[in-house]
């Protein structure tokens, strides 16, 4: 195969065209551009040369500016001498020398020196000053005394800094054999020296000693007669230090006191839902354990001691001890009582144990009743009864104790054991199992009072809850529902046991806080269930009977579970629209009817009360009410609306029948029975009863006039309340508490009916909108526009000038710009073909050694 064909090269081509272009030396092409003279400050226009010489010349010039810019940018590889004087020939070299080291001087000077007076150079020796050398500050470490450390003999200083003059000089005394002086070795001078130091430090050593045990000696002596000494004769310095110590101010003695307080103690760890559900249902067992056995016959001794109450600043540090081995002292005919007095205080520690025994017996079943009966109206902080709060005592601390004391039956009489298994018989169970069904639960809690109820109810929700085990989330649903069908069930009994639901409400509560959409789930069934059936009656017979007492209560329960300030919600919405639905469908017949309806009232208000919604049923039941009470009903000036009559059988349900009967009459609230079964049995009663139903009426005026004070329309809803009030009603004939509080809505409504200005449009004239017709601008002068003035033509004649100057600016610009991309370009091509020549060298080179090798190969092959 040939070779392939080599591709041309960028670089190849531009090279080409510029040879192509040149433009051969022809003097028939020269052109020549003659001038008269020259002008400074002009541009010259007459060159001579070839056609295309100008831009050959400005390439050049870009070449020798611009060009070379380009290369040095970013580049600052120049030396630059510095040096005084370097190239100044006027200097002499002694005089740079000297003004060199002038400045080095200056410039090494610190700022510390520069208010010294003191001209003198400091001198150094190998960076150290001399003058801090020649102090000698460093000390020599002795062994002796601290204070004679430094100080050195005589002889010592001479032995060792004397040249050996000492060990030259001889001794008097000392003879030869000869009977001349013979000077002394130079290893005797120096045990002579050695042995006489060591004898002035054991003197000195002595002498210290001997001065200490006198110190010593006088101290004791001064200790014995110190006591003996009066103040006065107290030292004056003594004195005038204890004169002159400052004392302490408030805040020095509060900072002394915190630092002596005790500092906070680390507490337990927060404990989760689940770990608190799950000690709960093991206490519960263990109680219920106890009971069991208790029940069989067996006793159980509580040997548990009552925790003493503790602060919550107690330190529980334990070291008071509670024990029953402590001996009391006292004192008796003059002598102290101390073995007698323990006796007896150990044997009425015995009797107290016997007593607390056969007490814990007989209360064991009133503990339930005693700490049950304050569980009703709270939810969860009084569910349990004194004797499981005792449990968790013994759950905590007491688990060793019945370990240490066994309980045994010899202990207790045949009798008392079976009071004891009696008492327990009668005791509620600690454990109990969710009911399946409404029948269980009802089983489950007949026979029981309303405080055993809630026990029984809360021990459920304990024993079953959701985080024990993974099908009691289902059974506490379904809880919820029976509850609501129990209460229901209570509520429809004659006569109603509203104590008990009372105190089953926090249950529910509880229960609808752990599941809100089953708890929604169910109530929205039982509000669309009777709303059927009241839209149903409706149908046939054109009328429907109020609500009852239970559907009462279960709208009541209602605003207490779910939000009632909510835009919409699934539950209290349709609940207020059904009680809308009962005020206005359900005609007034009886004064059970005016008791029901009154209770709606009351619900509807307590519905919008947050949200402060308009319900117009309410304020026209309202009305009717009040209507009914009016005696005089021909010529009224208002009217009212279903389910009320202007004129009628029932329309004066409220009139009184003896006006005197207003005297013996006293405010009281309406009972929730009345709403099923109303007994009045004379004339008195009923008009009390009716005077009742007045105040309960005009209450609700006094709190509706109130709500809605802001409305726009506030002056049109209560005019028709303000004509019957003023004008109509006899309160003339009513009690006095009665007419105080007609006076109190009347000034309450007269001062919100205050003049509202109409809405009109504002008294100004209206924008006009945007018109789309072309403006049209007639031209007078046409074709190139010139100034009429000096100014404006030179104005113009700028104008024009910077134009032109800004477009050969530009112009420029781009060429610099095209000229550099050129050279960048040729740079990279210069690279590529540098690069490209060393690759094929080396593959050359390569391919060469590729071959030797083969070759030698071969001849290795022909050898064998």
């Amino acid at each position: 195969m040939g070779k392939p064909p080599k591709k041309k090269n960028l670089a190849d081509k531009v090279r080409k065209t510029k040879t192509s272009t040149e433009i051969k030396n022809n003097p028939f092409e020269v052109k020549i551009n003659r001038k008269k003279f020259d002008i400074l400050g002009r541009k010259s226009k007459h060159d001579v040369g070839l056609p295309g010489v100008s831009r050959s010349k400005a390439i050049n010039k870009r070449k020798e500016t611009l060009l070379k810019e380009y290369k040095t940018k970013d580049k600052a590889n120049k030396f630059i001498d510095k040096r005084f004087g370097e190239y100044d020939t006027k200097m002499d070299p002694e005089e740079k020398i000297l003004q060199r080291f002038s400045m080095e001087r200056q410039r090494t000077q610190d700022k510390k020196d520069m208010f010294n007076l003191n001209e003198e150079e400091e001198l150094t020796h190998y960076g150290q000053s001399l003058s801090e050398m020649e102090k000698l500050n460093d000390m020599v470490d002795s062994d002796d005394d601290a204070d004679e450390k430094g100080v050195l003999s005589a002889e010592l200083t001479a032995s060792h800094f004397g040249g050996g003059g000492l060990l030259r000089r001889k001794t008097q005394g000392e003879k030869d054999n000869g009977g001349n002086q013979r000077a002394k070795s130079r290893q005797e001078l120096i045990e002579e020296l050695i042995l006489k130091s060591k004898q002035e430090k054991r003197e000195r050593q002595n002498q210290k000693e001997e001065s200490q045990v006198l110190t010593e000696k006088l101290d004791q002596d001064w200790k014995s007669i110190q006591g003996l000494l009066a103040h006065k004769n107290a030292p004056k310095a003594d004195r005038l230090e204890e004169e002159d110590k400052p004392k302490l101010d408030e805040y020095d003695m509060m900072v002394r006191e915190l630092g002596f307080e005790m500092k906070a103690q680390p507490s337990e760890k927060m404990k989760t839902p689940e770990e608190v559900a799950r000690e709960e249902r093991e206490r519960l067992q263990k109680l219920e354990a106890d009971r069991l056995r208790r029940m069989m016959g067996d006793v159980v001794e509580d040997c548990t001691k009552t925790q003493a109450h503790m602060s919550a600043d107690d330190l529980n540090d334990g070291f008071i001890l509670d024990g029953d081995d402590k001996t009391t002292l006292a004192y008796q005919d003059g002598k102290w009582n101390i073995n007698e007095e323990g006796a007896k205080i150990e044997g009425d520690d015995g009797e107290e144990e016997g007593e607390g025994e056969s007490g814990e017996e007989e209360s064991s079943g009133e503990e339930e009743s005693s700490g049950e009966e304050e569980s009703g109206g709270e939810e969860g902080s009084g569910e349990d009864s004194h004797s499981d709060l005792d449990s968790e005592q013994e759950s905590e601390g007491g688990e060793e104790e019945k370990d240490e004391v066994p309980a045994t039956k010899s202990q207790l009489s045949e009798e008392e054991r079976k009071a004891q298994a009696e008492a327990a018989k009668a005791e509620l169970p600690y454990t109990f199992k969710a009911p399946e069904s409404y029948s269980d639960l009802k089983s489950l809690l007949q026979g029981h009072p309303a405080d055993h109820q809630c026990i029984i109810l809360a021990r459920t929700q304990k024993c079953n809850h959701p985080s024990l085990a993974v099908g009691n989330k289902l059974k506490l649903q379904k809880l919820f529902g029976f509850l609501l069908e129990y209460v229901g069930a209570l509520a429809s009994r004659s006569p109603p046991e509203l104590s008990t639901i009372d105190k089953i409400i926090p249950q529910l509560y509880g229960l609808c806080q752990l599941f809100p959409e089953a708890a929604s789930k169910a109530m929205q069934t039982t509000l669309v269930d009777s709303a059927h059936r009241m839209e149903e009656v409706l149908e046939v017979k054109g009328r429907a009977a109020f609500p009852q007492l239970d559907m009462l209560i279960y709208l009541k329960i209602t605003a207490l579970l779910f939000p009632t300030s909510d835009f919409r919600h699934p539950v209290t919405t349709p609940a207020l629209l059904y009680i809308s639905q009962a005020l206005t469908k359900c005609p007034v017949m009886s004064l059970e009817d005016v008791t029901s309806g009154l209770v709606l009232c009351c619900l509807a208000v307590e519905y919008v009360s947050f949200s402060k919604r308009f319900c117009p049923e309410l304020i026209n039941f309202l009305l009717g009410v009040l209507h009914l009470a009016v005696q005089d009903k021909t010529s009224t000036g208002y009217s009212v609306v279903p389910p009320f009559r202007q004129n009628g059988k029932v329309s004066d349900l409220l009139v009184l029948s003896d006006p005197e009967s207003s005297q013996t009459w006293s405010k009281k609230t309406l009972p929730l029975s009345a709403t099923q079964t109303l007994t009045l049995t004379t004339d008195l009663d009923t008009d009390h009863y009716r005077l009742s139903a007045v105040a309960t009426c005009m209450d609700l005026l006094k709190h509706c006039s109130s709500l809605y004070r802001e409305l726009t329309s506030y002056s049109h809803i209560f005019q028709p309340i303000t004509t019957l009030l003023s004008k109509h009603l006899p309160i003339k004939t009513y009690p006095a508490a009665l007419q105080d509080l007609h006076g109190e809505i009347l000034v309450t409504i007269s001062g919100s009916l205050t003049p509202r200005p109409l809405l009109v449009f504002q008294k100004k004239k209206p924008i006009p909108l945007k018109l789309f017709t072309p403006k049209i601008v007639e031209v007078l002068d046409y074709g190139k526009k010139r100034g009429n003035t000096k100014e404006e033509r030179e104005k113009e004649r700028l104008n024009h000038k910077y134009k032109k100057e800004f477009k050969g600016a530009l112009r420029e610009i781009r060429k610099d710009t095209r000229f550099l991309a050129r050279e960048k370009l040729n740079e990279v091509m210069g690279r590529d073909a540098e690069r490209k020549r060393k690759v094929k060298e080396l593959f050359g080179s390569l391919a060469t050694q590729e071959g030797e090798w083969k070759a030698l190969k071969r001849r290795k092959n022909s050898r064998h």
